[in-house]
């Protein structure tokens, strides 16, 4: 058999002669849905020059340098958020992104704004988790201005929209926890609540959805004020035990935030058989539902959240400025002891 030549390679891609050779020579004026075509074509068919053809499409690939800024690294569920991340730029095809991705050790909002601001130096866009604050609040706004798109993940930093946002329908979350605590109680009794911070829109909305349900459909329940956690395991445990102290008729705890670890640390200590519905799943959070710890977990689909985030960040940086809000919505996860 005679092997396939440019013009078996322009019939097989439905292009011409001339575009082929175009594609050939790496020309500028050939856009690179049709390098893509051409390259499929020569895999398909044989092609000699498929080499050729490859090297002159990835040439031709956008590329983009993505800042990625996620809370603290001995967190295994921002390590898995930053793996997620990773393959889902690795995967493209069509497009080359670099991610850089950094932790926040120190939470502060003034740490958090200057690693904001050192991201937006040299990236095409930024993406970073973090508390609302006046102080990240400015320095988002500053990149904005420069033109830089700024994406939030997992909690808002705008109600109005002004930020794009991936992340979950955090006033479902909370009524649905609330669901899920008020079917699994055998009766009223008190619910304790652990938040990481009520900076955090995204635990703030959490704990508004869990409320509102209570009223609308369980105001038998007595929900206690909030107890922060600070995104610490340490200070959990020791807010689960003085809720446990002190409330000897709690009935279900709720948390809506970091420090879950420790939490469950301190339920195991007591013995108590409490409903509790905790916040993503993990190693930690899948012993704690396999020993019955935890009853319900509401987790991120990472991967999916992953995939959202970078074609979200590819369309921005790619028109900056034609005010299109990228923000995307994605459908939590519910699991149990008995679907994981």
């Amino acid at each position: 058999m005679t092997r396939p030549t440019i013009p078996d390679l322009a019939k097989a891609a439905g292009v011409s002669v001339a575009t082929v050779n175009r594609v050939l020579a790496g020309a500028e004026n050939v856009r690179q849905p049709t390098r893509l075509l051409v390259q499929e074509a020569a895999a398909r068919i044989g092609f000699y020059g498929l080499g050729t053809i490859e090297a002159k499409v990835a040439a031709h690939r956008p590329r983009f340098r993505f800042g990625v800024l996620l809370l603290q690294p001995h967190r295994q569920f921002y390590q898995t958020c930053a793996a997620a991340i990773r393959e889902a730029a690795a995967a493209l095809e069509s497009v080359d992104v670099e991610v850089r991705i950094e932790f926040l050790d120190d939470l502060s909002p003034q740490n958090t704004a200057a690693r904001i601001l050192a991201l937006g130096e040299d990236c095409h866009a930024v993406c970073v988790t973090t508390a609302v604050h006046p102080v990240v609040t400015e320095a988002v706004e500053t990149l904005q201005a420069r033109g830089l798109p700024v994406f939030a993940l997992i909690g808002q930093l705008s109600a109005a929209g002004l930020v794009h946002y991936v992340g979950l329908d955090n006033w479902k979350v909370g009524r649905t926890s609330a669901w899920a605590v008020h079917h699994l109680c055998q009766g009223p009794g008190k619910i304790g609540i652990l938040m990481g911070n009520p900076r955090y829109r995204n635990q703030e909305m959490n704990e508004a959805g869990f409320r509102s349900y209570f009223r609308e459909y369980a105001p038998e329940f007595t929900l206690l004020e909030p107890l922060s956690t600070f995104e610490s395991a340490a200070v959990a445990e020791e807010m689960t035990e003085r809720l446990l102290t002190q409330n000897p008729d709690l009935k279900a705890l709720f948390v809506s935030g970091g420090g879950i670890t420790g939490a469950m640390a301190a339920l195991r200590r007591a013995g108590r058989n409490l409903v509790v519905v905790g916040y993503d799943l993990m190693d930690s959070t899948r012993a704690g539902l396999l020993d019955g710890t935890l009853s319900v977990v509401i987790a991120h689909p990472l991967r999916q959240l992953a995939d959202a985030l970078i074609g979200g960040m590819i369309r921005a940086a790619k028109s900056p400025a034609d005010g299109v809000n990228h923000t995307r919505i994605v459908p939590f996860q519910i699991h149990t002891r008995e679907n994981i």
